[in-house]
């Protein structure tokens, strides 16, 4: 007797889901012939980015923090992949309130969303933001998560995230049958926002004429790993398929760069001649930021694209 084969299709509601990453995720469960739901307001997404799919989903624009239109979806959902929230550095500064706000009352309508539609699997977009100035480079996922100042409107952001993460590993032992938070760190690409540090840079560069003076926030010497959103893909490809239940997974890569070499990198690229001008740091930045990847490796990801390549594939 010939076994059928298990159904794999999965009715998936993805939040945020025009944003920069969510974008590339909503296309990549296509690909994966899902039946796929967006729920976003377009406050940063761009409904763009979906262009080419927008046959192949259902976008509802809403609000997170609007339960009632959330409720009133009445599709069959079984997965929820959480992503909706303010990123952009400039933002944890300007809107600290709003950030917490999305944080808090988001993800309280979409885990009273989940109980009330028995959804099972839960995905949530985490960052590495909660590390803050780690203890240990490279930082793996039990790194201690904290806010070293209440005061500071930038730790909205990571505050709201280990608030969202505490809450939904509590909830998911009592509602779901599997929770998965990921962590991306420093995802670049081709259409994403300009408040990140590549596309910044790389827009500065293009309006800088004759004028040699490059304006970098610190010393220059803070470090970053960078992932290119093909591999952020591939990574969340292998947490999706493979990852374990109440799992944390750092998504990124080992390729560790300076800010003034990557600043450098950018101008050789662009063919710029260029002179530092420094300025204070961002109060709370963290001096180095590289994540330990040997878990996720552990289920399969390997990083395909360099720095440099990744950068080039947005310059072309």
């Amino acid at each position: 007797m010939v076994k059928k084969k298990k159904n794999l299709k999965k009715n998936i509601l993805v939040t945020g889901g025009s944003g920069f990453i969510g974008s590339n995720i909503t296309k990549y469960l296509i690909r994966e012939k899902h039946n796929v739901m967006v729920f976003d307001n377009n406050s940063r997404g761009k409904s763009s980015r979906l262009k080419k799919i927008k046959n192949k989903i259902k976008f509802v624009k809403g609000d997170i923090r609007d339960k009632k239109k959330l409720l009133s979806i009445n599709n069959k959902v079984d997965t929820v992949i959480h992503l909706a929230y303010v990123n952009g550095t400039k933002f944890f500064y300007k809107k600290p309130f709003e950030i917490l706000d999305i944080a808090v009352n988001g993800l309280l309508n979409i885990l009273e969303f989940c109980k009330k539609k028995k959804v099972k699997n839960f995905f949530l977009a985490s960052s590495s933001e909660v590390y803050q100035n780690p203890l240990k480079i490279p930082t793996d996922e039990n790194e201690m998560l904290k806010i070293p100042n209440i005061h500071n409107p930038r730790y909205s952001y990571g505050g709201g995230k280990i608030i969202s993460e505490l809450y939904g590993i509590n909830f998911a032992k009592k509602f779901l049958k599997k929770f998965i938070i990921f962590r991306p760190h420093n995802v670049y690409g081709k259409d994403m926002g300009n408040e990140h540090v590549i596309p910044e840079f790389i827009n500065r560069f293009k309006k800088l004429g004759n004028n040699k003076n490059f304006l970098i926030y610190g010393t220059g010497k803070e470090v970053r790993s960078f992932i290119h959103i093909d591999d952020f893909i591939h990574g969340f490809d292998k947490v999706f398929k493979k990852g374990k239940n109440q799992e944390i997974y750092n998504i990124g890569t080992n390729e560790k760069i300076k800010i003034a070499k990557l600043a450098m990198l950018i101008a050789k690229l662009l063919r710029k001649d260029i002179k530092f001008k420094k300025t204070k740091v961002l109060k709370g930045s963290p001096n180095m930021r590289c994540p330990n990847i040997k878990k996720i490796k552990k289920i399969g990801f390997k990083q395909h694209i360099r720095l440099k390549d990744g950068i080039k594939k947005i310059l072309n």
